[in-house]
Formats: structure tokens, C-alpha cells, sequence
């Protein structure tokens, strides 16, 4: 694509980030302190089993960090976005809204 070097292809889109489940974890922790299970299984309406999936994916690459405890005797997860997090959402959202621009320059 002539006129877009510094966008690059779709191929260089932050993969992790690029899955529907894991943007949307990523953006509803970008506007929250941080989001238990429950609420972001709601939030995204997914089941536990892919919310802890891709939740993981997202904690093994640093971009959340996962605190596990108590309330009561009642189980809680937590998740919040680290730094690297909001770094790759930045550079992802960027990456898109450059892509758009050359489109519509089209």
C-alpha cells in the first residue's frame, strides 16, 4: 500500500490485543482502576472459561495483572492493566487509527 509506511499491514497488529475478548478486557480496564471477574464476565458477557483464557493470556504477557483473594469466604479475582498494557492498547489503537486515516484518504 503506497503512502502508508509507517502503518504497516494488518500482520503487525499487536495479535494478542487484536482478539475481540482480549480488547475488550484490555478497554474496560483502561477506564477502571480495575474490574473483578464477575463484573468483567458481565460487562463483556462471556463465560468464566473464556474470560479465564484470555484473561491469562493477557496476565502472561504482563499487559494485567491478576490479584486473587477473599471477600468474606466468597472467592475474588481482580484484574487491573500494568503499564505495559496501556502501552500495547496505545500502540494497537494508534496502529488502527492509522489505518483508518489511509482508507478514508483513499
Amino acid at each position: 500500500m503506497s503512502g502508508m509506511p509507517a502503518v504497516g499491514t494488518a500482520q503487525q497488529l499487536d495479535r494478542l490485543v487484536h482478539e475481540r475478548l482480549r480488547l475488550g478486557i484490555l478497554g474496560a480496564l483502561s477506564v477502571s482502576e480495575s474490574l473483578t471477574f464477575t463484573e468483567l464476565k458481565k460487562l463483556l458477557d462471556t463465560t468464566d472459561g473464556n474470560l479465564s483464557v484470555h484473561a491469562r493470556k493477557l496476565e502472561e504477557a504482563g499487559y494485567v495483572a491478576c490479584t486473587k483473594g477473599f471477600e468474606g469466604r466468597v472467592p475474588r479475582t481482580d484484574y487491573r492493566l500494568t503499564p505495559a498494557g496501556r502501552r500495547a492498547l496505545d500502540r494497537y489503537l494508534d496502529h488502527m487509527e492509522a489505518l483508518i486515516r489511509a482508507m478514508r484518504e483513499k
